[in-house]
């Protein structure tokens, strides 16, 4: 059962050549989105500035609005770079004026030089660990020397244009080491929390937490708890205090507020100590085992690179979530990028200060705040250079317990739940897992490496294991092979095979991307031998194009119809897709033997009914492609599904979902969702929108069928689904006050809370796991389902029966040019998104 809306007349939407994604093929990837210049407008009003045009493009502000936002920005960042700054270094065991040194020069050096305007970079939290073994084995001028031959590596890497390998290692390890390194911070900084000291490994530190446990510091204890009370509870300030409250950073006001608790009850601990510049350790020669010592600069290099790497492209991926394309800034140039860091660090490492990297804490405030150049970054890293040498008297008013609870909060927002989810669906969890004990028991070399190699053994396991089962329904031999078909599951596929009687009827399905020569054979001569013996064999799956000689029936008559002539046949190919094939492109369907213009075959002269029969038949439109695509129906599919239709007649209709999606031509529901009859109760309209109850000119048909769907047939959840390319998103975009109404605009209206919420600095974005939004858009059509989402919960049928746990809401969205679904995650991510992951071959 289907409830369309009407579609829109043909001139509603605006048709402008390359403008309009209905008309043209889907709009650049996410590597053709780059832009000219280094100044851009915050997309959406996030941080407060102003957009304007059509579509994806907005005017650029002027050098000195650009100016104004840099500084603001810089500023913010600054007021969060500071604490932290002083958290690493205390957390490294380092000098605290080398976590100021570290930031500065991160700030001014790598924000000149590094390739990725926005990014900010400072102490590295990925090199916390690192850092501190470093310090412990080699002592702190050693580890400055070997921050610069570290940088001196980055460089050399950067030259030799390398740095897209990087992003090469699996996100599990990534995703596994900042966790392991999260939680060793966190372990580490939680003695300092209830007043004593760190030991000098993850295992010594909890060993140690009983006795910490019986000798609490009160004084410590309090200090911190204010702090995390602060640090956390500060964005969530209510009402209109709280919104201009919020304008200052919560490490800051954490930091602050703890500090002032700790001055005004006269509280007796350690505090900051920022002894003279004139004594600050600058570096020495490496004194220590050489193996030592390399494999401590291949440790520093390798995992800052890939750190401050990783942070450039997520600070991309948010960039294009929340600005227009027209105002974002030159996307990242990754080997500049490196260049960047090694230059920070040698000059870093040369004046003491912490190896430095890409920092996504301070890069999300940057972004946030309304950034528009590179000179934001600089201009952060100028005032910590003035803090540094101007505000050390209050700087040593700060509690170190303070600080290391902030850090430690840091810790514990490295492992990150959203990461979490992802490795779970993608299988990987055990990758993740190991990384993360590795890191912890071992360090971060040694994690990284087991974690690489626990991946790569998943890897041969998945490829070489390859799982066979045959089954008997109804006389038919069901034989399934799940996985890839190398020559390793051959004996095991001959053996199945082998058990099948000759004549029999065979269904082989081969649910697998890839199959090597050896099994292509072992199918091919078992194919052969079943179907001279009387057999019949059909072959299904997305290893079957070469086999696609085995699906036809007239193969079994003329055997020596090979499978390579199958595929030439109009009829082998896209079998899979075989009842809506005849309608791609709006040809022809009927076998070319059968396409002559009427009167070809009446021809009297031979050489004139050759002739005629060359002359292409005309294109069958309207209603004649209709009868022509009934009658194929009827002689292909219909004998396949008579079955299940006759006893979905009988029973009458159970679907599991409703379905609700655009009436755009190019979405084929039952071909995205390999669904059938009965399963889905679709619901198709314009923008695949939902009008909220008692809305301004709704539309009862959508409310009708959500509420027979939920009601009547009991369905277990509601899909919304958008797609690229959408023209009512394109049209929303576009319009423009006044217009006088037509239907369709006044059905498009039920979309603008969707604009309004693509431009909102109060809600979560939308964006695609691993790519950036091809266009505004795109954007617009992703916020667009989870805008739609919340409209449904406003319906009273389905927000009972979300009260009562028997309806789960999914958002789903389909690139058309990519043949590619995706799925709306639960939750945001680091970056306050709501994020739509790719769904592979397994779910």
């Amino acid at each position: 059962m289907t409830a369309t809306s009407p579609l829109p007349a043909a001139d509603e939407i605006e048709r402008k050549p390359g403008s309009n994604p209905c008309d043209t093929p889907d709009g650049p990837t996410a590597g053709n989105t780059g832009n000219t210049g280094d100044t851009g407008s915050d997309f959406g009003h996030k941080a407060g500035s102003t957009t304007g045009g059509k579509g994806g493009g907005a005017p650029r502000r002027g050098h000195r609005a650009d100016f104004h936002a840099d500084l603001s920005a810089s500023l913010t960042v600054f007021l969060i770079a500071l604490p932290l700054s002083l958290g690493i270094a205390l957390a490294t065991g380092a000098p605290l004026q080398a976590g100021l040194v570290a930031a500065a020069v991160g700030g001014i050096v790598a924000g000149r030089l590094g390739g990725t305007p926005l990014l900010v970079s400072g102490p590295a939290t990925g090199l916390t660990v690192v850092t501190a073994e470093l310090i412990q084995r080699y002592g702190w001028r050693t580890t400055c020397a070997i921050t610069v031959v570290a940088g001196c590596c980055q460089l050399g890497l950067a030259a030799l244009r390398t740095a897209r390998s990087a992003l090469m290692v699996s996100p599990a390890i990534v995703h596994g080491m900042l966790a392991g390194v999260g939680v060793t911070i966190a372990l580490a900084q939680l003695h300092i929390v209830l007043g004593g000291t760190p030991q000098s490994s993850a295992v010594a530190n909890v060993k140690g937490l009983p006795g910490q446990l019986a000798h609490l510091h009160p004084a410590a204890l309090g200090v911190s708890a204010v702090t995390l009370v602060v640090l956390l509870g500060w964005p969530r300030l209510p009402g209109r205090v709280g919104l201009a409250l919020r304008k200052v950073p919560a490490a800051l006001a954490a930091v602050a507020t703890a500090t002032a608790f700790a001055a005004l009850a006269g509280l007796s601990l350690p505090r900051v100590d920022l002894p003279s510049w004139r004594s600050h350790a600058l570096p020495e020669l490496p004194a220590g085992p050489v193996l030592g010592i390399v494999a401590a600069v291949l440790t520093v290099t390798l995992v800052g690179s890939v750190e401050s790497l990783l942070s450039a492209v997520a600070t991309d991926k948010l960039i294009a979530s929340q600005r227009r394309t027209g105002n974002r800034p030159p996307r990242a140039d990754l080997d500049r990028e490196l260049r960047g860091q090694g230059a920070a660090n040698i000059l870093s490492g040369a004046l003491g200060g912490l190896p430095i990297a890409g920092g996504a804490v301070r890069s999300v405030a940057n972004v946030k705040s309304g950034a528009a150049t590179r000179r934001s970054v600089m201009l952060h890293g100028l005032w910590v250079l003035l803090a540094a040498a101007l505000l050390v008297p209050v700087l040593d008013l700060i509690p170190l317990a303070a600080l290391a609870a902030l850090v430690m909060a840091l810790g514990v927002q490295m492992v990150n739940a959203t990461h979490l989810r992802t490795v779970s669906r993608h299988r990987e969890i055990l990758v993740y897992a190991t990384t993360i004990a590795a890191v912890v028991l071992g360090g971060v070399l040694a994690g990284v490496t087991i974690g690489i190699a626990v991946a790569v053994a998943m890897a041969l396991h998945r490829l070489a294991r390859t799982r066979i089962t045959v089954e008997v329904e109804g006389g038919v031999h069901r034989v399934w092979a799940r996985g890839q078909l190398t020559f390793l599951a051959v004996p095991r596929l001959s053996r199945v095979l082998n058990q099948i009687p000759p004549g029999g009827r065979v269904v082989v399905e081969l649910d697998g991307s890839f199959m090597d020569h050896a099994a292509y054979e072992t199918l091919q001569d078992w194919q052969d031998f079943h179907l001279v013996h009387g057999g019949s064999l059909e072959v299904t799956g997305r290893s079957t194009t070469r086999m696609a000689g085995a699906n036809r029936p007239e193969h079994a008559d003329h055997p020596e119809r090979t499978p390579e002539h199958a595929e030439r046949s109009p009829r082998g190919g896209h079998h899979c897709c075989r009842p809506w094939t005849p309608w791609k492109n709006h040809c022809d369907h009927r076998p070319e033997d059968e396409r002559t213009i009427p009167g070809a075959a009446a021809a009297p002269d031979a050489a004139e009914a050759v002739e005629a029969a060359k002359t292409p038949a005309p294109r069958r439109r309207g209603a004649g492609q209709l009868a022509s695509g009934i009658s194929a129906f009827q002689r292909d599919t219909a004998p396949h599904v008579r079955d299940e239709l006759a006893r979905l007649a009988r029973e009458g209709q159970r679907p599991s979902q409703l379905f609700l999606t655009c009436a755009d031509s190019r979405l084929v529901t039952s071909m995205i969702t390999a669904s059938g009859p009965g399963d889905l109760f679709t619901v198709r309209n314009v923008g695949n929108l939902v009008p909220l109850p008692g809305a301004e000119a709704t539309d009862d048909s959508v409310a009708a069928a959500i509420e027979y769907a939920v009601d009547v047939l009991q369905v277990d959840s509601i899909t919304v689904c958008g797609h690229s390319g959408c023209g009512a998103m394109q049209a929303l975009l576009n319009s423009t006050p006044g217009t006088p109404m037509t239907p369709l605009r006044r059905w498009l209206r039920h979309g603008l809370p969707s604009l309004e919420r693509m431009s909102s600095r109060h809600h979560a974005w939308a964006r695609i796991a691993g790519r950036l939004p091809a266009d505004a858009v795109e954007q617009l059509c992703l916020t667009n389902v989870v805008q739609q989402l919340e409209h449904l919960r406003a319906h009273e049928s389905v927000a009972r029966r979300l009260a009562e746990g028997t309806l789960e809401l999914h958002g789903m969205y389909f690139h058309v040019g990519e043949a590619q679904a995706y799925l709306l995650s639960e939750g945001e991510d680091f970056f306050d998104c709501r994020v739509f992951d790719s769904v592979g071959q397994h779910v």
